[in-house]
């Protein structure tokens, strides 16, 4: 076989040499298109919302809880056997509505033996009555002495007392011939009985309580006010009414508000009607109560309620959504979309109470230097983790249009 031998001298190096210096332009070019700096990223997008002004009125919120105006314990004043239950547990009932009946014929037998006793007392007056005059009559012809006269008029007199004493009985015997008829003294909601038909009843107040019955129209709500607060709240009901604090509390009328567990907000409103008249050294405390109409019944006692007690009048706030603030250490800030190129800056703020929308307060900074919230400024709700401050952003409303500045 025929040996393959490749050229080799000075020909041969000078091909090599050029296809390595054609091969390096193509080199550079893709360093350089490797090397090219890229395009800045767009600003991230945010959502912000403008901060509104409203009439708002500082208040108080507190926990408290719902009281009947009245309780009564029903029992049964006449010992008796019960021949009648005439509700059912639970009912509305007013004022005089018969709830128990005792068997009468106890009662009706003692008031017919009273009266037969009386008769005979009358009777006997007659004759004692009849017996004077005669004897009078003799005591003028010498056929009576005076003593026989005066015994006869004392005879006649006592009757006259025994009769009145009489008269008096029956009238304690119908009254309880009238209290075996057991009634409710106040309008209101009753409780289950507590004893039924054939079980004796005792009088007194160690017998059993039949039933038990708590009005319900008006009702109270009551609620422990921090002494701070009822400072302040002396302080701006006296400036509202100068001159009247010594004015009873229920004269003054002054409101408040409270809501239930399911309630949104406070919907419900009554009338301060007390204040206890000392503070509570263990508590900080004082006692204040309320009077609510309930008219429907819905309000039953012992229910808990969020009460809400205006602490002076309306005034002019700013409110910012309450998920815009941020918090930093001790400070509470928010992050605004300025005016210079879309840039965030921060802005501390002060925040009061958190309103029923979610909207909150914003109150005046201590500092009088500090950079507050403006009602033009745009203050960012959503996307805070991709703001930067100082740094621009794409500022956009809930429903993803653009949000330049001076939009209000």
């Amino acid at each position: 076989m025929n040996d393959l031998r490749l050229p080799t001298g000075p020909f041969v190096a000078r091909l090599a040499v050029s296809a390595v210096l054609a091969a390096l332009p193509l080199a550079g070019a893709g360093c350089r298109e490797q090397t090219a700096p890229r395009a800045a990223p767009p600003p991230p997008k945010v959502t912000v919302a403008l901060p509104e002004e409203r009439l708002v009125v500082e208040a108080e919120e507190l926990n408290g809880w719902t009281a009947p105006v009245a309780t009564v314990e029903v029992r049964s004043r006449v010992r008796g056997h019960i021949a009648e239950v005439l509700f059912r547990d639970g009912d509305v009932v007013t004022a005089g509505t018969p709830l128990f009946v005792l068997d009468q014929r106890p009662f009706l037998a003692q008031v017919q033996q009273a009266t037969g006793q009386l008769k005979v007392y009358e009777a006997q007056l007659v004759a004692a009555q009849r017996e004077f005059v005669r004897l009078k009559e003799l005591l003028g012809k010498g056929g009576a002495s005076q003593s026989q006269v005066d015994k006869a008029e004392a005879d006649a007199g006592a009757l006259t007392a025994q009769i009145e004493a009489q008269q008096g009985e029956i009238k304690r015997l119908e009254l309880d011939v009238e209290f075996s008829r057991i009634t409710a003294p106040i309008a209101g909601r009753l409780n289950a009985a507590e004893l039924t038909v054939g079980n004796l009843v005792n009088a007194g107040g160690s017998d059993p309580v039949l039933t038990s019955l708590v009005s319900i129209d008006p009702i109270h709500v009551h609620f422990d006010l921090p002494e701070r607060a009822l400072l302040e709240y002396r302080k701006a009901a006296d400036e509202r009414e100068p001159g009247n604090r010594s004015q009873a509390l229920v004269d003054r009328k002054l409101p408040f508000m409270f809501g239930l567990e399911t309630d949104e907000g406070y919907p419900r409103q009554g009338l301060l009607d007390f204040a206890s008249n000392t503070v509570d050294a263990s508590t900080g405390t004082v006692h204040v109560r309320g009077v609510v109409p309930n008219p429907d019944a819905f309000l039953l006692p012992g229910t808990r309620v969020r009460v809400r007690l205006p602490m002076g009048e309306a005034e002019n706030a700013l409110l910012v959504p309450d998920i815009a603030l941020l918090a930093d250490q001790d400070r509470r800030y928010v992050l605004v979309v300025g005016a210079d190129g879309d840039k965030v800056v921060r802005k501390d703020v002060l925040p009061g109470r958190l309103l029923d929308d979610g909207m909150r307060i914003l109150l005046t900074p201590r500092d009088e230097n500090a950079d507050r919230v403006a009602l033009d400024d745009r203050i960012i709700v959503q996307g805070q983790q991709s703001a930067r401050i100082h740094y621009p952003v794409e500022p956009l409303d809930a429903d993803g249009q653009p949000v330049p500045a001076g939009s209000r």
